[in-house]
């Protein structure tokens, strides 16, 4: 994932926007397949593993091409994605390291990863929490470079907001040029300054046409999401319950969200925004 200031991925999305295509289910798994081993390191590398589809997909994939990697999972202990990641880690035969955190030690990465991103935003730093943990079992490894499965979500109509659009293919649009701000600054922040590289295939300019110039029909209806995404990694070997788990946002599916909930009320805020102010003085 390179480093890109917002007016650069506003002009850059308007144009991929342009360049898109009618397109099918044959060709979107072409693309990804191709892209996923053209961005495989030669070096061992990691690969973000949560247990849903899309991060599950990327570790298949990287397997049956050959490459050197480590999955890696956290969580809080008993969260619901450490239980699925050990489920697809077993299923492949993956190599896979996993923190199973404590409340307290929950809290201490709270307090680093806020004090990196210097902000108390409750979502930010979540989401941020997971991909420090993680990053810090990868560096124990010496890896750097680390598959992510970021843009899927908005390539294939993830969120419920999409569901809830009235205009869904135009919600994925409006969604893929607002990651600057909410996602990319967070992880392009976290990349700097916690020295390692996100791969992310999903955001790659010839995967976002292609998935793109795919009806929205294909993508969601009312009973479930991502299906076109789900129906390739099916093809391609996933097995059914993997490639259909439904599963919530990376801070709910840790169980982080829970430990910053805890913690706050351990502590006697009123808020978890509240909590995390308390961290950054």
């Amino acid at each position: 994932m390179r480093f890109i200031n917002e007016a650069q991925w506003q002009q850059d999305i308007a144009a991929l926007k342009t360049a898109t295509q009618p397109s099918t289910k044959e060709a979107l798994r072409e693309t990804i397949l191709t892209v996923i081993k053209k961005n495989m390191p030669q070096e061992p590398f990691g690969v973000f593993l949560s247990g849903g589809v899309d991060s599950s997909f990327l570790a298949m994939i990287c397997k049956h091409f050959g490459g050197t990697f480590t999955c890696y999972s956290v969580g809080l202990q008993g969260a619901p994605d450490l239980a699925a990641s050990k489920k697809v880690a077993h299923t492949f035969g993956l190599k896979h390291s996993i923190k199973e955190y404590t409340l307290e030690e929950a809290h201490e990465l709270f307090k680093k990863t806020v004090t990196l991103l210097n902000t108390t935003d409750v979502v930010t730093i979540g989401v941020a929490a997971v991909v420090h943990a993680a990053v810090e079992l990868a560096h124990n490894d010496g890896v750097k470079k680390i598959f992510s499965g970021l843009g899927s979500e908005e390539i294939f109509a993830g969120y419920d907001r999409h569901l809830k659009a009235t205009d869904k293919h135009a919600e994925c649009w409006r969604g893929l040029a607002a990651m600057w701000q909410r996602d990319l600054v967070r992880d392009l922040t976290l990349m700097k300054k916690l020295h390692f590289e996100a791969i992310a295939p999903f955001l790659d300019n010839d995967v976002i046409t292609t998935a793109m110039g795919i009806d929205i029909s294909r993508k969601i209806n009312e009973e479930q999401k991502k299906i076109i995404l789900r129906e390739i990694a099916e093809e391609c070997g996933l097995p059914h319950d993997i490639a259909w788990r439904d599963k919530k946002a990376a801070q709910y599916g840790s169980w982080f969200d829970k430990a910053m909930e805890k913690l706050a009320k351990k502590n006697k805020f009123a808020t978890k925004g509240e909590y995390l102010k308390s961290l950054l003085k």
